[in-house]
């Protein structure tokens, strides 16, 4: 059978669908072309930190219900945040012609379900085959999709699930459960994997990935982590390691310096500061003040050279006046970080913020403190983004985008470049030519020689 997959929200969500689409892979089912439409298999994996993402994930299943009513025979699936780690009865009323509920980062409903479709001698069959080609291709678990093998130049690697630490908005604790650190052995396994099959970039993801460890007694720390994965990389030829989302509370001099000491981990960190007034930050139970956040900015500056920081922003959260909004304009202003991922607040179930607090700024205002950060975020990283013209910096290229090749800097810059050959899944230096706020253009200088198509274990 052929299977699809539509792949809502995070990046934890991306490394979820691909582990679901390696499992189903593993019982013999492919990847179906084009949109989906013509899939056997059709799961939505959902994300429900803004009512826009659920909104998009109710929608889609809407229209799913319309090709189970003239095609029964068709398997329909639901991950993710919606539908949370207890069972989700309210979802199995609202949609009753959903076949299989799968938690964040679990495809075991969906494998037992198919599994008791199947004949149970050509099951067994199809594990013996799955396991003979997963053990030519990786030492770890985990094996790419088939369309994604040999494709991937970046790929995300989960190290921690789940969160413990609740602040008021935050609806993950409650669907993808408390803090578990995976073992350094299965990370390593599924860093060993990716590489076999040509990724060149991982990124190690955590709700609050700087936790990492601290639910292991005696446990290793997220710099002890990243020296081995380091070591690792430099073995099986990865470039490049990032990692995020990082807590303020949990950034530790020890930290920044592994990242400054290992030259492969990015000189990139994302450290949300969510807003800029001491009276909202302790709304939302953030644990730290304005001031204790522009003094870790100067830390990792002076630690990490040539950083690029980004943040994350609510605005609109319950109780913000306009006074309060503008102390987290000042604070934009005044850091300069390279990117902040900017959201409107939005109520969300079991929350605190949603039981306990009234959404009183309306939706204009959230609308048009939003464009005023926008406006200025795009004014400071216009300017920051100049620096680097004239300069040659070093870009891992991840495809081809209109005839040009996309590439990004250390700094997760995106940059354009055109140049005959192969580049992709390379490091290439190039010379910026242009810039603006969102993206750079670049020249191959002509002493570079041409890339030839790298070697990969495809499967």
């Amino acid at each position: 059978m052929r299977y699809h997959i539509w792949t809502l929200g995070c990046q934890m969500n991306v490394a979820d669908s691909q582990l679901l689409a390696s499992e189903l892979e593993k019982m013999g089912h492919n990847a179906a072309p084009g949109d989906g439409g013509d899939a056997d298999i059709m799961v939505v994996n959902t994300c429900v930190v803004r009512q826009s993402a659920e909104d998009k994930g109710l929608g889609r299943l809407q229209l799913l219900s319309k090709i189970k009513e003239t095609q029964p025979q068709k398997v329909i699936g639901v991950m993710g945040c919606m539908v949370g780690v207890r069972d989700p009865l309210w979802m199995r009323q609202r949609l009753p012609y959903v076949d299989v509920f799968m938690p964040p980062s679990d495809p075991a409903p969906m494998v037992s379900f198919l599994k008791e479709r199947q004949n149970e001698t050509r099951a067994l069959a199809l594990e013996a085959e799955a396991r003979t080609r997963r053990d030519a291709l990786q030492d770890g678990e985990l094996i790419l999709p088939l369309h994604e093998r040999g494709q991937l130049v970046s790929a995300q690697v989960p190290i921690v699930y789940g969160c413990s630490h609740a602040c008021t908005f935050c609806i993950i604790p409650f669907r993808r459960g408390v803090e578990r650190s995976r073992r350094v052995g299965e990370i390593v396994a599924h860093i060993r994997s990716l590489a076999l099959q040509g990724v060149k970039e991982v990124t190690l993801l955590g709700q609050i990935v700087d936790r990492y460890g601290k639910d292991i007694p005696d446990g290793p720390d997220l710099a002890d982590l990243l020296r081995v994965v380091h070591r690792v990389a430099e073995d099986v030829g990865i470039e490049r390691i990032r990692f995020l989302t990082s807590h303020p509370n949990w950034m530790t001099d020890k930290l920044l310096k592994t990242v400054a000491d290992l030259p492969r981990v990015m000189p990139h960190i994302e450290v949300p500061i969510q807003a800029g007034d001491d009276s909202v930050l302790a709304r939302m139970r953030r644990g730290y003040t304005a001031d204790q956040y522009r003094k870790l900015v100067a830390r990792i500056r002076k630690i990490i050279p040539q950083v690029a920081i980004h943040t994350d922003i609510i605005v609109g959260f319950p109780g913000e006046t306009r006074a309060q909004f503008m102390e987290t304009y000042r604070i934009l202003e005044e850091l300069k970080l390279d990117k902040a991922h900017l959201a409107r607040y939005s109520p969300r179930p079991q929350t605190v913020s949603d039981r306990r607090m009234d959404d009183d700024v309306p939706d204009g205002e959230k609308r048009e403190r939003h464009r005023m950060l926008e406006d200025l975020q795009a004014r400071v990283v216009a300017r920051i983004n100049a620096q680097y013209l004239g300069q040659r910096v070093e870009v891992l290229v991840e495809d081809k985008h209109k005839n040009r090749w996309r590439a990004r800097n250390p700094q997760n810059k995106l940059v354009f470049f055109e140049a005959e050959g192969d580049w992709k899944g390379r490091l290439a230096t190039v010379e910026i030519t242009w810039t603006g706020p969102w993206s750079m253009q670049a020249r191959l200088p002509q002493e570079q020689p041409v890339a030839e198509p790298p070697l990969v274990l495809a499967g």
